[in-house]
């Protein structure tokens, strides 16, 4: 179902052309979305919220060139895209988003204008972080943003990294790894954004024995579940009683079905389109398929009931599901989700190593 509100406001993003109006017109979609949470399927939700904040980004990378091409810098001097990586990267996207991108541009026709492209685009990715920081979007905590130089680089440099982080999969190399198999091409040219995802599903299979290194990055977070059926709760600090719904829940799921989906060379990154696409080639049998589909349709739909304040003018969330949310029945209900991502991480370990 169109709605002509939302529809409205996208057409005011792509004229806006000051960080001041697209300020304005987030915190009138936040209002609006949140006001649709009850009319619409979760998965149309997410739909349209991440198509939202993919034309905040697309406005501020196309404001930031106009402004390189102001000060003196001229146009981007070679094709480049600009990469959404985690939540972003699988359009997953809850109100609250903090900034988790990369960029990579075409290499240049002669080497010596290697350094020239470079600064170029380390410029123009300052002023896209900082656009969005004003548009209420922080930076990742991990520093896995376009600003940031590991993160932004020439074509034949990104390949040469990938090729080293394969060859030698210490465990922060296999961290990076799994953040770019989230990667999604959110503005500029899909043909140089494709170049990266291609390589990397390559060397997936030039090196058959990297999902057993990717095990490990992929279990760290514990299901919030024990084998009693007990729920993890937050002991201590303003938190205490709450269920820490990210890293308990969403995010083992989320690295659990990405480690089946890239084994399987699937380039899709949004979760449900990763299951379904395991559903289809055989790997998840129907029933497996849809069983892991609700599961994780409830956690997109709790995900959106976790803690969001304003904090420094930016748009916060936590993760973690409030005491005062959790009736009798959604605790039952999360319960059997929880077994649900805990049957699919035994399955994962598996596959991983050989198993099956």
């Amino acid at each position: 179902m169109s709605d002509p509100i939302r529809a409205q406001l996208l057409a005011r993003i792509g004229r806006s052309d000051d960080a001041a109006s697209l300020r304005g017109l987030r915190d009138q979609i936040h209002e609006h979305m949140e006001a649709l949470l009850a009319k619409q399927t979760i998965e149309q939700f997410y739909t349209d919220l991440n198509e939202v904040h993919d034309a905040m980004i697309k406005r501020a990378v196309a404001l930031s060139e106009e402004q390189m091409a102001r000060l003196g810098h001229g146009s981007p001097p070679v094709p480049y895209a600009y990469l959404l990586f985690g939540s972003g990267g699988r359009a997953e996207q809850t109100l609250t988003s903090d900034q988790d991108s990369g960029l990579i541009y075409a290499d240049p026709e002669e080497p010596s204008q290697l350094e020239r492209n470079a600064r170029y685009f380390e410029l123009l990715s300052q002023k896209v972080v900082h656009l969005l920081e004003q548009l209420g979007y922080p930076p990742c905590e991990g520093e896995v943003v376009s600003s940031n130089p590991l993160w932004s680089q020439s074509s034949s440099q990104w390949k040469s990294k990938l090729d080293l982080w394969f060859r030698e999969p210490d465990w922060e190399r296999v961290r990076y790894l799994l953040i770019v198999a989230d990667c999604r091409i959110v503005a500029g040219s899909q043909e140089i954004g494709e170049e990266l995802k291609s390589c990397f599903f390559q060397k997936m299979l030039d090196h058959e024995r990297i999902a057993e290194r990717m095990l490990n990055n992929t279990m760290r977070h514990k299901v919030l579940v024990g084998v009693f059926g007990q729920l993890f709760k937050e002991h201590y600090g303003e938190d205490a009683g709450s269920l820490d719904l990210k890293y308990g829940a969403y995010i083992p799921m989320v690295n659990a079905v990405r480690l089946l989906a890239i084994q399987a060379g699937i380039s899709e990154t949004s979760t449900i389109a990763r299951l379904e696409r395991l559903t289809d080639k055989g790997i998840l049998d129907a029933s497996e398929g849809s069983q892991y589909a609700e599961a994780f349709r409830l956690l997109l739909r709790l995900r959106l009931m976790t803690t969001v304040k304003l904090e420094e003018g930016f748009y916060a969330n936590n993760g973690k599901l409030p005491n005062t949310r959790l009736t009798k029945e959604l605790i039952e209900e999360l319960k059997a989700g929880l077994r649900t991502v805990k049957k699919l991480q035994k399955r994962v370990r598996k596959r991983a190593s050989g198993r099956i």
